[in-house]
């Protein structure tokens, strides 16, 4: 018999605790209108915990699960499923949790041999279609193939046994040539100090890697594509196998490990050929976007002075931090390249997003989230829950924003009218889910007037966890 959740951990309850049910729920109820030339699949991939956890529980520990919003003719239908990855099976299979996701050497003795050669993971950040594949992402592992339409787990999927590491859960797609590029930290085995780029084509094929050796051990989320350059950041968020051995926390905010931002050439670049600039201490978990111009990088990034959610060496808390939009400027030409970075935006803010057609090109608007500082959440790390989307034009510097209330926002995903619209000329999807009904809705605006308050809201009957990322699949 399964287990109630704990009750003294924060990310077990809502907004965060998970959702115990699948389910389907055809022509969801409309308030306003969905436009006419909105037609695909919206995904949302976050962290749904099955049992009561083993050891102490960490929001990135929970099995994921993914919720797809189909959206066809002025309709939405929902479908929500748990990723059945090897470890999910077992513990349904179980009834209980036999693995804590955060610490594996905490097992049941007999799954001991199982979290070594485990290469499924939890599937549970992130999800990206491309190749005609929907792939659910962790980033520790290997990404999961999922049915796009019913969600049914299909299983890992190693690119035809090419893919030897884990992939990211920030993969790029190139929208000129349709070529991803994603990476996987710790390549080479667990708690190793490297980095892996790999290049898949349109097809599905993946047809490059290379092996980049780093200057200690990091947990690397997201990363920067441009046309000419790749660029990996290497932050103090350590990991150590010894320190886990000791029963310390595996990875951790060592900042006297500094900072590295390795820029390697995007075509032709080999492991000789990668360059690494020091920059001064901070952490990024998410990119906006980046672009190149005669030798010159750009990045935009939700920075923060220190990361949060991840405890120090000796197990305390780093304590609140608050992103805001800063632009990076790497001048290659210079003799001795260095990072330099300036805020632009005054407003907290995280999970940007940018037009997809522009990913690694010169643009001009980008979306996130933020708080507008009357939600408050009681969380040290940060104290208000974001309930705002936003919008920022990089060529006059406005913002245009719109408050959900007592609401929490999930990432916002930008979703172009047409292939051949203007840049920002579409839409802008998030799940926001109230505090006062305590159940979900799918909101949907005008990207480049959000202050003008959702065209559309399709409303389910229960809670959407708040989880991480997704991706839109665009219809026939």
């Amino acid at each position: 018999m399964a287990q109630p959740m704990p009750t003294d951990n924060t990310f077990l309850h809502f907004p965060w605790g998970p959702l115990q049910m699948e389910c389907d729920a055809r022509d969801l109820i409309v308030e306003g209108e969905i436009p006419a030339d909105l037609k695909g699949s919206l995904y949302r991939n976050g962290p749904n915990q099955r049992f009561s956890p083993r050891g102490d529980y960490h929001l990135f520990a929970g099995d994921g699960m993914v919720h797809a919003f189909h959206i066809a003719n002025g309709k939405v239908d929902y479908r929500n499923r748990w990723v059945r990855t090897a470890k999910w099976k077992i513990e349904d299979r179980e009834g209980k949790a036999v693995v804590n996701a955060m610490n594996p050497f905490d097992c049941e003795p007999e799954y001991s041999d199982f979290v070594l050669v485990d290469k499924e993971g939890l599937a549970n950040t992130a999800l990206v279609w491309h190749g005609g594949r929907l792939l659910a992402m962790e980033e520790g592992h290997a990404p999961y193939e999922l049915d796009p339409q019913t969600l049914e787990s299909i299983g890992s999927w190693t690119f035809r046994g090419k893919l030897h590491t884990a992939m990211t859960a920030h993969p790029k797609v190139d929208p000129k040539t349709g070529e991803m590029v994603f990476f996987a930290y710790m390549a080479t085995g667990p708690f190793a100090a490297d980095v892996m780029v790999h290049k898949v084509n349109p097809q599905g094929v993946l047809t490059e890697s290379i092996h980049l050796p780093t200057s200690y051990s990091s947990m690397v989320h997201d990363f920067v594509l441009t046309e000419n350059y790749i660029i990996i950041p290497v932050m103090p968020i350590s990991g150590s196998l010894e320190r886990a051995m000791e029963g310390g926390p595996p990875f951790a905010w060592e900042p006297d490990k500094g900072v590295q931002i390795g820029v390697l050439p995007r075509h032709g670049g080999t492991t000789e050929d990668i360059r690494w600039l020091d920059m001064d201490l901070n952490f990024v978990f998410h990119f906006m976007n980046g672009f190149d111009r005669d030798g010159v990088i750009t990045v935009d990034a939700c920075q923060m002075e220190h990361a949060p959610l991840f405890p120090t060496v000796d197990g305390g808390s780093t304590g609140k931090t608050e992103p805001h939009l800063t632009r990076w400027t790497i001048d290659m030409n210079a003799d001795q390249p260095r990072v330099e970075f300036e805020r632009i935006d005054e407003f907290e803010s995280e999970f940007p997003q940018c037009d997809p057609r522009y990913v690694g090109q010169p643009y001009r608007h980008g979306w996130y989230t933020s708080p507008d500082g009357q939600l408050a959440s009681g969380m040290e790390v940060n104290d208000n829950y974001f309930n705002t989307v936003g919008h920022f034009d990089h060529e006059t510097g406005a913002v245009d924003r719109y408050s959900c209330g007592q609401a929490m926002t999930s990432e916002a995903l930008f979703v172009p009218k047409s292939e051949n619209s203007a840049e920002g000329e579409g839409y802008l999807l998030s799940v926001v889910t109230s505090f006062e009904t305590r159940t979900s809705s799918l909101y949907i605006f005008d990207a480049l007037d959000l202050a003008g308050g959702p065209l559309a809201k399709v409303h389910l009957s229960h809670c959407v966890p708040a989880g991480f990322h997704g991706t839109w699949r665009p219809g026939d």
